[in-house]
């Protein structure tokens, strides 16, 4: 299979960039007795409290010996651990606005050293540690004005100290604690940058998981300021775990589901080593549910469906993330084994949040597991289908959205679809940017009007999607794709109503997807033309090669064939529009695009009603 580029996803967004794109109801309410008494009486008293505790301690190094998974990923972390010890320390290197990198990196140094140095007490680690802590706590701050940087170095920093303890010298012990009071906590109360306290995306998670954790480690030199930052954070927090309902989806995309999801658990689990509950952030509705919109989420190719600004390939911190709700929920479909029994060298760089997620592994428990359905729906903000068929037969899959272009890390892409068979991905989605680069040029990535500067790239816009597009116009960016019909029998349908999308241009649009066998899929639309109406464009997006034929096209790549069939207007052909190298400079570039298009003008419609059947299936 030719894959199309693979460009850097970089997994955060400026602070104002995206708020709620859609009425709800009040969130439900996490359980927050926190005040200063509170604290004092219920915080555990010793040291490791994060994450870890003695006990937990105790069953890790029993499995390190007992279970295969868990000595095996280790194995991981000691390779990593000797890695790191040949790195240079970390600076205070900004790129562009951001020093989300280097407290990134902290955070994976101190998961990799500090689990390690916990378990073996290798007094070069100890050093190590001592001289990564050192560096970044004489940092002249941990630049406040993008606070996922703050967040990520203040969850780094209590780790380390909470793991390694007293091993530390006084002087650093201490001047991690002054750190995390000045750099982490007390800037988090500037009512400039922080806006994330209680808005619904991955950075109401990240921030406040991170001064959670801080104020944990910080709870004996100043209570009252721990007990204030942990009962704001579980205030505000229910706003982006609302984000999950009804059915688990995360309308970020499943990349951001590993980013925002994963300080959610680190947040579940190190509420519960320290007070011996999480006050429901697990149990929180449809935040269970989410693990199986991850599962489906990644192809049988190993790509994602992803829409929105999610990366390309399914990534390692999604991975050890799924391993958390594997230890909750017993399923062992979640822990996906394979990925943590190979052979630890090639691993590779593990993700940032691995020493907890070795604590995940050590602590699952399998139990009888569910099976992940074959078609499976989840509404919300974002809602998205899913068609697949049975794992190791045609490898077929089809993920099909709805949504809206304003709401978090949204795109122009309602209607659109991914869809693989026979281990090709036909239909591609043109994927993510990195945001840096766009923004050092000037461009305006996070406006989110109608006529905004983010719109006019082929990745954020519907001409880069396999959707639909009515007189050549964008969608509307505040209308809302709702799914409507859903029946996962034995030929599953899903319909979204996408009329709001298209404005005046139209006076009803919606899609049906049809998964006719495990070999066929049916993409029906419907519509209704106004006066306004001028031309309906059915458009897929492919990095195949493209034959037109007599009844529609076929697409060919790694000797594998997909025959696209016109059933509706047998008079008209469809055209090839190439887009290597796309319209713009600033857009990505994706080896072999191309967009495959179906224009139907409105004068061939009778009595104003259309519908356009595209059935895409195997060619032998």
């Amino acid at each position: 299979m030719r894959h199309f580029l693979v460009l850097a996803i970089v997994l955060f967004a400026p602070l104002t960039a995206f708020m709620p794109t859609v009425d709800a109801d009040i969130p439900t309410k996490l359980e927050n007795p926190f005040t200063t008494q509170y604290l004092e009486s219920h915080l555990r008293k010793t040291t490791p409290r994060l994450v870890l505790t003695p006990a937990i301690e105790k069953e890790l190094r029993a499995k390190l010996k007992s279970d295969p998974v868990t000595k095996n990923y280790f194995q991981a972390i000691l390779l990593n651990a000797n890695n790191i010890l040949e790195e240079p320390l970390l600076e205070r290197k900004m790129e562009g606005r951001r020093l989300l990198g280097v407290s990134r990196e902290m955070l994976y140094r101190m998961n990799v050293l500090a689990i390690t140095y916990r378990l073996n007490h290798d007094k070069k680690l100890l050093a190590r540690i001592n001289e990564e802590l050192n560096a970044v706590c004489g940092f002249t701050d941990w630049n406040p004005s993008h606070y996922l940087d703050v967040a990520e170095m203040s969850l780094a920093v209590a780790l380390a100290i909470d793991w390694v303890g007293k091993d530390l010298p006084k002087a650093t012990y201490d001047l991690a604690i002054t750190s995390l009071i000045d750099k982490g906590i007390k800037p988090s109360y500037d009512d400039k940058v922080n806006g994330w306290v209680s808005n619904n995306n991955n950075w109401n998670q990240v921030c406040n998981g991170g001064m959670i954790a801080a104020s944990i480690a910080i709870a004996e030199k100043d209570p009252d300021l721990a007990s204030k930052t942990i009962h704001r954070a579980l205030e505000g927090m229910p706003n982006a775990l609302a984000e999950y309902g009804p059915d688990g989806v995360y309308p970020e995309g499943a990349t951001y589901w590993g980013y925002g999801t994963s300080f959610s658990v680190i947040t579940s689990s190190l509420l519960t080593s320290a007070f011996g509950k999480d006050f429901g952030i697990a149990d929180y509705p449809a935040f269970k549910k989410s693990a199986e919109f991850r599962y489906l989420s990644e192809a049988p190719s190993h790509w994602y469906f992803n829409f929105a600004d999610c990366g390309d390939k399914a990534d390692t911190d999604g991975d050890i993330t799924l391993a958390w709700f594997a230890k909750q929920t017993g399923n062992p479909l979640y822990l996906e084994k394979d990925k943590f029994i190979m052979d630890p060298s090639a691993m590779g760089k593990l993700p940032r949040l691995c020493g907890a997620g070795l604590v995940w592994l050590s602590q699952f428990k399998a139990s009888a597991s569910e099976p992940i359905p074959l078609a499976w729906k989840g509404k919300g903000s974002n809602p998205v289908v899913v068609f697949r068929s049975e794992d190791g037969t045609t490898g077929f899959y089809l993920g099909g959205k709805g949504g809206r272009g304003s709401s978090n890390h949204g795109n122009m892409d309602a209607g659109s679809f991914v869809f693989e068979l026979n281990g090709v991905r036909w239909s591609v989605d043109p994927g993510n940017q990195d945001y840096n680069a766009l923004e050092k040029t000037g461009f305006d990535l996070w406006g989110r009007c109608q006529n905004c500067e983010r719109w006019t790239l082929l990745t954020k816009n519907n001409f880069g999607h396999s959707t639909v597009t009515i007189n050549d116009q964008p969608h509307l960016v505040d209308g809302f794709a709702d799914l409507i019909d859903f029946n996962p029998g034995n030929m599953p349908e899903a319909t979204f109503d996408l009329t709001p999308v298209f404005g005046s241009n139209v006076k009803m649009y919606s899609r049906k997807f049809v998964k006719e066998s495990n070999t066929s899929l049916l993409i029906e639309d419907r519509f209704e033309s106004n006066d306004s109406t001028k031309l309906v464009t059915w458009q897929m997006m492919t990095t195949s090669s493209v034959e037109i034929t007599s009844d529609g096209a076929t697409l060919r790549q790694s000797e594998k064939a997909l025959k696209i069939e016109n059933l509706s207007f047998p008079g008209l052909s469809f055209s090839i529009i190439s887009l290597d190298p796309p319209p713009l400079e600033l857009d990505r570039r994706v080896e072999g695009l191309k967009r495959l298009e179906l224009r139907v003008p409105a004068y061939v419609l009778k009595d104003s009603k259309g519908e356009i059947k595209i059935r895409l299936s195997e060619s032998r």
